[in-house]
């Protein structure tokens, strides 16, 4: 289990999601430049960047978070993609995205305020469904059972 996740930690997983989506900007950008030109290079150019940025903080990040709530918080980068299209494209917001995009919301909050109380996977903190231990046995270990059983 890692260790308990705190607000700063969820809203810095956010900041790597919402860089992540920024290559999508940029690769719309280039696909409206003709092939090989100064622009589709620029803008090419800035997509593989902003990706290496984010491969390099999104490994950090999955130092600090359960791969499951680190992929999941990944889906808000439909709420980022939203956000981009109407503020930079100038796209529309239909009724239909607006839920969408709410439902997975709805979803990434529950699965993180579940990881804040410190439940994990369907185990309770102590860790149940981990198989305990064997007792140790009063008369000896097996091999000394043999023995005496053998005079």
């Amino acid at each position: 289990m890692k260790k308990q996740i705190k607000v700063k930690d969820i809203l810095y997983l956010q900041l790597i999601v919402m860089i992540f989506s920024l290559s999508s900007v940029t690769a719309k950008f280039a696909s409206g430049q003709k092939f090989m030109t100064r622009g589709f290079i620029l803008f090419y150019g800035l997509e593989v960047v902003i990706l290496a940025v984010y491969a390099l903080l999104w490994q950090q990040a999955i130092k600090k978070f359960d791969i499951s709530i680190a992929y999941a918080n990944k889906a808000m980068v439909l709420l980022w993609g939203l956000l981009w299209s109407v503020v930079v494209f100038h796209d529309s917001i239909t009724v239909r995205k607006v839920f969408g995009v709410a439902l997975v919301i709805c979803g990434v909050i529950i699965l993180n305020r579940g990881q804040e109380a410190g439940q994990s996977g369907g185990k309770d903190a102590a860790g149940a469904g981990e198989k305990e231990p064997a007792p140790a046995d009063a008369g000896g270990a097996p091999e000394e059972k043999k023995e005496a059983d053998v005079r």
